[in-house]
């Protein structure tokens, strides 16, 4: 897997969580608004004496790294959550939808209708039928895969050919080819040439047994400076960040996601933008 490298980080760590910002700040998004911030609690930040040298790019100027919030499997129990955090913190999210999910009940179609008039979310392809959940199966016929994948552009009228394949973390971009399960491999090559740009994640937020958030903002805040630290994102200084939609249907669960996104913007290190303008998606839709 050929790694992109959009430039290397400035600092050793990222996070807010290690250094005191002041209780108010503007939150900045890759939306281009502000919104200022009223939460009362301290971050800290550990900001090393000296940083690395970097070409002098738009974004590492101003020393922000990217963070790609997307939401898999809506419209299902969590969107209007899902919806309502995003407008709470002023930022933009790609969600991936199911086809059958968008029209399995007047609820879902409902919520398909928020998210397509939502200008804080995009809607990209995540299959027609989330391959029934036999993925083994799935994969094994690369025709019925790209079939899925097509009834699901054609049933949501999808204005772009992005997708993230179900059950499996593949990429299939100009420049990043990643198959987490080599079997896949074929099905996610014949994709491509179907004309699908397939994009995976780099950090999952996971669920319970009980099918909310598990652990807490903290921990996930921690993975992604690990990540950033360790340069281990696909494309350097560019994160892209998953959980799902039905992980939202508890206050709990809610709360943290919006505690984590606070936190993140709190440090003013990082902007949000949707998977559209990920740098190679972008290339190849420019």
């Amino acid at each position: 897997m050929k790694k992109t490298f959009a430039g290397k980080s400035v600092y050793t760590a990222f996070l807010g969580v290690f250094a005191v910002i002041g209780t108010t700040s503007f939150l900045f998004t890759g939306c281009n608004q502000k919104t200022n911030g009223n939460s009362s609690e301290k971050i800290i930040l550990k900001v090393p004496p000296v940083a690395k040298q970097v070409l002098q790019t738009h974004e590492n100027i101003s020393g922000k790294r990217v963070i790609y919030l997307t939401f898999d499997d809506g419209p299902n129990r969590g969107t209007e959550n899902l919806l309502k955090i995003l407008h709470q913190r002023n930022v933009c999210a790609t969600a991936f939808i199911v086809g059958q999910h968008a029209y399995g009940s007047k609820k879902q179609r409902d919520d398909l209708e928020l998210l397509r008039n939502d200008n804080l979310i995009e809607l990209a392809n995540h299959s027609y039928t989330h391959a029934h959940n036999k993925y083994t199966d799935f994969y094994k016929n690369p025709a019925m895969v790209i079939h899925d994948f097509d009834m699901a552009e054609d049933s949501l009228k999808l204005k772009d050919k992005i997708a993230r394949t179900p059950g499996r973390n593949i990429w299939r971009l100009h420049q990043i080819t990643s198959t987490d399960i080599k079997a896949s491999a074929d099905a996610a090559n014949q994709l491509q040439s179907a004309g699908y740009q397939v994009v995976g994640w780099d950090l999952e937020w996971k669920p319970t047994d009980n099918m909310d958030l598990k652990g807490n903002h903290q921990a996930m805040l921690k993975k992604v400076d690990s990540i950033f630290f360790n340069d281990l994102e696909k494309t350097s200084r560019h994160l892209v960040f998953l959980t799902h939609d039905q992980y939202l249907a508890d206050e709990r669960s809610s709360n943290e996601l919006s505690l984590f996104i606070e936190k993140l913007q709190k440090t003013n290190r990082f902007i949000f933008k949707k998977i559209s303008e990920y740098p190679t998606v972008n290339e190849i839709m420019n």
